[in-house]
Parts: structure tokens; C-alpha cells; sequence
């Protein structure tokens, strides 16, 4: 899994608190509401993510703390539309857990994502 980068998620340690980019981490959000409310945000490298016919999807653990990588298609309600001040691709997953032993869970349900340049 990618870095997670001064600002981003929800930064309940306070680690980030004199990043120059936190005030502007705080209120970025999506049409889903604020990123940094719910979800931790990470950055997410080139190869993990791509753009087809407008829409994006990207690959990310298949639980908070697993190795296995996913992809998930980011509805258009998650795209964060303003300027990317982070210079990078970020994403804030949020997982939902069940007690089932379904193996689609646990849900993952993208936030919001900030698409970067594909160079």
C-alpha cells in the first residue's frame, strides 16, 4: 500500500497538525460529504489507478490491513473536482464489515479519490 501523505486521513495522532496542506486537507470533500471525516486518505501510485470512458477505478487492500490488492471502480459521486494541491493520486476507502463469512466483505466504498497526472 501506498504512503500516506502529511494531511491526509483522518490524522487522529496529530502528526500532520503543522502540515501547510492541513487546512486544505480539511475541508477537501466529494459529493459524499468531507474525505478526512470517515476515511483515512493514502496516496495511490500510477500503476494502481486508471481513467477509461470519464470514469476511474483503482486498486486498493481488500480489508484496512490486508496485503491483497483490489480494484474497485470510484463512483462519480467520489470524485473530488477541485484543484489537486497534493500533486499525487489520493484515495479514501471506507470499509463496512459483517459477520458473514461472505467473501465480499468486508464492503469497500470509496469516499472520495484525487486523481493525479498519469506521467
Amino acid at each position: 500500500m501506498a504512503d500516506a501523505i502529511a494531511g491526509g486521513g483522518a490524522d487522529l495522532d496529530g502528526r500532520y497538525a503543522n502540515s501547510p496542506l492541513k487546512p486544505w486537507f480539511d475541508q477537501l470533500k466529494s459529493r459524499n460529504g468531507l474525505c478526512c471525516s470517515s476515511a483515512d486518505g493514502f496516496v495511490v501510485e500510477d500503476a494502481d489507478w486508471e481513467a477509461k470512458n470519464g470514469h476511474y477505478r483503482v486498486r486498493v487492500p481488500k480489508s484496512p490491513d490486508s496485503k491483497v490488492m483490489v480494484w474497485i471502480d470510484v463512483p462519480d459521486t467520489s470524485v473530488i473536482s477541485e484543484p489537486n494541491k497534493a500533486e499525487r493520486t489520493m484515495v479514501w476507502p471506507v470499509y463496512f464489515d459483517d459477520d458473514t463469512d461472505d467473501e465480499d466483505y468486508p464492503y469497500i466504498f470509496i469516499r472520495c479519490f484525487m486523481p493525479g497526472s498519469m506521467t
